[in-house]
Formats: structure tokens, C-alpha cells, sequence
């Protein structure tokens, strides 16, 4: 037995069926592939459901990516498809009581559509903005703009007071190795069992104290203690280096959110450049003063159980 979905989520789905349901209506089992190599995973009385159609739905739940394929075989599949199906049964009993026929109806499929037709439109129009050439060429170029920050590699003792980290350092200026003393000492529970390592960062995301102390400091060096929030901190330099830049492959989720932008932004700059659009609503006006009704005086509350 399926799990029951949320009522406010039959209702979202009814709304959707509607929409793509009443493009259905006729069809019968002879209806053409949408897609190619496509198939019918379902039918609903004689309605087509077709696994691009469970895949597109999959899309807009968020569930997959635009690009990830879908196992038909996947549990996943089954799961979306069903909601599929159920779309098409709310549409066709919607249509059947004639809900499909009102006015507020008409408006309401009239706006899915045209979202979806201009979904369309900007997939595209915009396809050819987010080439792999366009996201290689803006990386080029972001790679020759990107100023070459240092990262510095640091590790960390943290004592509880000023006397337990003057302690520390006496032991390290002893010769002992500053890993040893983490693990043995600090009590900054996340970095004490890896020798006190932070790993590689950039100054700028470092607490401010510690990224004053490290100023100028070279591999090796070890300085504190410094007071912070949580402590006394004692720390070495470890390793500097200069910022690794990322990848390609790292950068191109973020270059191609953006090229997408870019060509919504323009096609619309263009398409408002072309059309006539007239805001009609006036702005909110701000009662005056002289337009505020005075405040109505009022008696002593009733005491309670008295009639008012």
C-alpha cells in the first residue's frame, strides 16, 4: 500500500494535472513519443504515461538534476511515476465534474502554461549562452583577473589558562614534538587527536587573533600563547603556500548559475525593450495626519462578569 501524500500536496498536484492534463485530452495508447527512444511505463484509462513524462515531474520536485538520469528500474521511478498517475486521475475527475470550465479555473491554467511555455523559451534561448566553450572562457578569465592570496597551513594547542599555556610553550622550547603536545595538552577536542592540524586556510578566515600573530610568520615558527573565547591558543606554522585555484570541473556549477542568469536577465532586457508594459497599480498612499481618525476614548474595564 502507497503512503498517503499531504492533502495540500493533491491539491499542488491537481493544479499541475490540470495543466498537463487537459493537453491529453483524446489521446489514446497510439499517442506519439515525446522524446526519443521514449516508452510508456503506464497507462490511465488509455492515457499515455511516458518515462520522460516521470523523469520531467522528477525534475520539478527537485528530486534529480536536469542532467541525472532517472532508473526506471529505481524505486525513486516508482515512486514519482505513482505520482504521475495520480495527477492524470485528479485531472481527468476535475474535467469530469467540469472544474476545468469556470473562469478562475481558465485563469489559473492559463498561468501554468504560460510559465511553462516561458520555462521553455528560456531553456532555449539560454542552452546556447551556457556552451561549454562560454563556461570555459569565463573561467579563463576569471583565472586572469583572480588575485593569488596565501594559504597557511597552522596547528593548534589550546590551554585553559595563561599559566598551562606558558607551560606548553616551555615544553615545546624543550625540543617536544608540537603534535605530541596537542594530543597529550590541548583541549580543543576537534584538532587534538590529528596533532593540532587546521589544515591549510587563508588569513582572512582565520580568527582575528590568530591571523594578527601570523602575520609574517614562517614555517616553523610557533607563537602565543593568544587569548581567544574558548582559551589560551599556542600555535605553529606548519606549511604557506599560494591559494590553489579551483578546477574547472569545481567552478562550473557556479559559472554556468551564472551564465544562465545573465541570459534570462538579457532576454528579458530585450523582450521589455519591444513591448509596452503600463504599471497601473498606484503606489500604497500614507493616511495624514489630519486624515486619522482620534483615537476613541474608552471607560475603565468592565470588572469581570459584567455585561458591556
Amino acid at each position: 500500500m502507497r503512503a498517503r501524500r499531504p492533502l495540500h500536496s493533491l491539491f499542488l498536484i491537481a493544479a499541475v494535472g490540470l495543466a498537463l492534463g487537459a493537453a491529453a485530452c483524446g489521446r489514446g495508447g497510439d499517442e506519439a513519443a515525446p522524446e526519443k527512444n521514449d516508452r510508456v511505463v503506464a497507462k490511465v484509462n488509455d492515457r499515455a504515461v511516458w518515462a520522460s513524462d516521470v523523469r520531467r515531474e522528477a525534475v520539478a520536485q527537485g528530486l534529480i538534476g536536469e542532467d541525472d538520469p532517472l532508473d526506471l528500474s529505481s524505486e525513486l521511478f516508482r515512486r514519482v511515476m505513482d505520482e504521475v498517475v495520480d495527477q492524470k486521475l485528479l485531472a481527468a475527475e476535475a474535467e469530469r465534474r467540469g472544474l476545468d470550465s469556470s473562469p478562475a479555473a481558465q485563469r489559473r491554467l492559463q498561468a501554468v502554461r504560460e510559465r511553462i511555455l516561458g520555462d521553455m523559451l528560456v531553456e532555449k534561448v539560454v542552452s546556447g549562452a551556457v556552451s561549454d566553450q562560454a563556461v570555459e572562457r569565463l573561467y579563463a578569465e576569471q583565472q586572469r583577473l583572480a588575485r593569488t592570496t596565501e594559504e597557511v597551513r597552522v596547528r593548534l594547542i589550546l590551554a585553559p589558562t595563561k599559566e598551562q599555556a606558558d607551560a606548553v610553550l616551555g615544553v615545546l622550547g624543550q625540543g617536544a614534538a608540537f603534535e605530541a603536545v596537542a594530543a597529550q595538552r590541548s583541549i580543543d577536542d576537534a584538532t587534538r587527536y590529528s596533532g593540532g592540524d587546521l589544515g591549510y586556510s587563508t588569513l582572512d578566515v582565520l580568527p582575528g587573533a590568530y591571523a594578527t600573530a601570523l602575520q609574517g610568520k614562517t614555517p616553523g615558527q610557533v607563537v602565543g600563547p593568544i587569548q581567544t573565547e574558548t582559551g589560551w591558543a599556542v600555535l605553529k606554522v606548519e606549511d604557506r603556500r599560494a591559494e590553489t585555484p579551483p578546477t574547472l570541473e569545481q567552478a562550473r556549477p557556479q559559472i554556468v548559475r551564472y551564465l544562465t542568469y545573465e541570459g534570462v536577465r538579457q532576454l528579458l532586457e530585450q523582450l521589455r525593450g519591444k513591448a509596452e508594459v503600463e504599471i497601473t497599480l498606484d503606489e500604497a498612499k500614507t493616511p495624514s495626519p489630519a486624515a486619522t481618525p482620534p483615537a476613541r476614548k474608552t471607560s475603565s474595564p468592565p470588572a469581570a462578569g459584567t455585561a458591556t
